[in-house]
């Protein structure tokens, strides 16, 4: 079983790396088919072809191979349970060599880049442990440019659902090519600081044809898409239609002094793997369509 985890994450980073999820690869299309700004479709027409040699070539789509990020759902009956975390370190020392992926794991108080990806809270690890005997293991790869321009911020109560949006609209002009866009847009609403930034990170990873399940927030997320399109930022910030593909939001109950929102910035290049396995050792891929894997 050791093994087969092993082998089954190293696959998990190859796959985030060299095939972006239909969802993605789908809104990227759309984008170019719509983009009236000649500059900006040409942009769109590179982007696609650099992922159609990613897959064909199985290298990397990006030079930056992002810092791992792994959420797992993990079984009350899975077996070595205990024995996760050393294996996912494993997995990525193996599969920065194997992949390859770009070293990305550096102390900020030395300087000093480990060279594997692998480091104190690196990769980080989100627990959910939930009934059965399955686990999930679920990848993001979230690269520094869009990484950099993910912001915090706390408005007053009082300034509602219109403050939120305000504040978004805001931090994604602010944002402007830096992020690489076209992007994702994550939103964490609710909560305290922390929570409202997990909560955003989170968002991400929810395919974005798959409006949120309330009607009041899928709502939100509709429109906000609509207004930072309008930005006319467009691909790597150099005019166009399309600035975001897809806005998600999640929320939590908040204090009522308290408005936090999280906003989490993705790249094009909006990498992700999910994969369960059984106790027995059954493999079964969630964000990628299993036929195109073992090519």
């Amino acid at each position: 079983m050791k093994k087969k985890i092993i082998e089954l994450i190293i696959e998990l980073y190859r796959v985030a790396e060299t095939k972006l999820p239909d969802d993605v690869i789908s809104a990227l299309r759309s984008a170019y088919e719509k983009e009236s700004n000649r500059l900006a479709k040409s942009i769109l027409s590179a982007i696609l072809k650099n992922i159609e040699l990613s897959e064909e070539l199985n290298k990397p789509m990006c030079q930056d191979t992002g810092v791992p990020t792994f959420y797992l759902e993990v079984g009350e009956k899975f077996p070595i349970k205990h024995e996760l975390r050393e294996l996912i370190m494993e997995a990525t020392r193996l599969a920065t060599a194997k992949v390859p992926l770009r070293p990305n794991a550096v102390d900020p108080f030395t300087g000093n880049n480990t060279g594997d990806n692998t480091g104190r809270f690196i990769p980080y690890i989100h627990w959910d442990f939930v009934e059965g005997n399955n686990l999930k293991i679920t990848l993001l790869p979230k690269g520094g440019g869009s990484e950099n321009t993910v912001q915090l911020r706390m408005i007053s109560p009082g300034l509602g659902l219109e403050g939120v949006k305000h504040a978004v609209i805001e931090a994604i002009y602010d944002a402007g090519g830096k992020p690489c866009p076209p992007v994702i847009v994550g939103i964490g609403i609710g909560g305290g600081s922390d929570i409202a930034l997990s909560l955003a990170k989170k968002a991400i990873l929810r395919p974005i044809t798959e409006r949120h399940r309330d009607r009041l927030v899928a709502k939100f997320e509709s429109e906000l898409l609509d207004y930072l399109n309008r930005l006319g930022i467009g691909p790597m910030g150099l005019g166009g239609d399309t600035t975001v593909l897809g806005v998600n939001i999640e929320y939590a109950h908040r204090h009522p002094a308290s408005m936090p929102i999280g906003i989490v910035t993705q790249c094009w290049a909006a990498r992700r793997a999910s994969v369960t396995i059984d106790s027995r050792g059954n493999t079964r891929w969630i964000s990628h369509r299993e036929v195109d894997l073992y090519d």
